[in-house]
């Protein structure tokens, strides 16, 4: 058995807690928080790699065809000219698309 001295024992404890700080911080940034969000960042969420613009238009196509989402969106108060998407309206769109 591999006895440690105390500078050692410390190099390791640290090194296993800069691990455990680094595992919390990637799951919460993996964690989908339902909140009110602008159009344009949940647009983003779903399509991070194309332009912000072009994102907005992927999602409008989305709700767009499919209907029970749209119908659904309308009733909570959804308009296609509305740039902020309150919690419940956020809800309603990841149970349709999924988490981004």
């Amino acid at each position: 058995r591999l006895s440690l001295l105390g500078s050692e024992m410390c190099i390791r404890d640290r090194l296993y807690s800069i691990q455990q700080e680094q595992s919390v911080m990637n799951n919460k940034e993996n964690l989908f928080i339902i909140r009110t969000y602008t159009k344009a960042e949940l647009a983003h969420l779903y399509n991070p790699t194309v332009c912000i613009k072009v994102a907005l238009q992927i999602l409008r196509r989305w709700i767009l065809f499919n209907l029970p989402l749209l119908h659904e969106l309308e009733a909570e108060g959804y308009r296609a000219r509305n740039r902020l998407l309150s919690p419940k309206q956020v809800a309603t769109i990841v149970q349709y698309l999924g988490e981004p």
